[in-house]
């Protein structure tokens, strides 16, 4: 609220004050409210999905994440969580390296998968650096985890 010389509110403008500083996208908000030294589990609940979908953008040069829609470079990562790692397009030729790590698609391991493709599975074709920012990997496997 504002006050004016003479002590009447101007909530309205105040009101749309407020709405013009707002941003799309609320990240350093929620990462306060992740605490100091947020673990994954605590990224997790201030993640979004909305957010996730918006950095998917990026994913989306090379991974379709819809029911149905074909591989691209990558495969599509719809339905992905909880299915085996290296094997949720049976029309996608994963390296071995993907295969070998065996196991499910968790959030714990799509967080390491994110962070760093190349410490995760060694030798696989996935070319990109990884996702150095531990709320945008939680925003990303929010989004993840809604597509199925």
């Amino acid at each position: 609220m504002i006050l004016t010389s003479d002590g009447r509110r101007l909530t309205l403008i105040a009101a749309l004050l407020a709405v013009a500083g707002c941003s799309a996208d609320d990240h350093e908000a929620r990462r306060q409210r992740a605490g100091p030294n947020p673990d994954r589990q605590a990224l997790a609940r201030v993640a979004s999905a909305a957010a996730g979908a918006r950095r998917f953008a990026a994913c989306a040069a090379c991974h379709a994440i819809s029911p149905g829609a074909p591989d691209r470079n990558g495969p599509n990562l719809y339905g992905v969580m909880g299915q085996p790692i290296g094997r949720n397009s049976a029309r996608f030729g994963y390296t071995a390296a993907l295969q070998g790590v065996g196991g499910r698609w968790t959030a714990e391991r799509m967080d390491r998968w994110l962070a760093d493709p190349q410490a995760f599975a060694p030798g696989t074709a996935m070319r990109y650096p990884g996702v150095s920012d531990p709320l945008d990997r939680a925003d990303l496997i929010a989004f993840i985890e809604s597509r199925r």
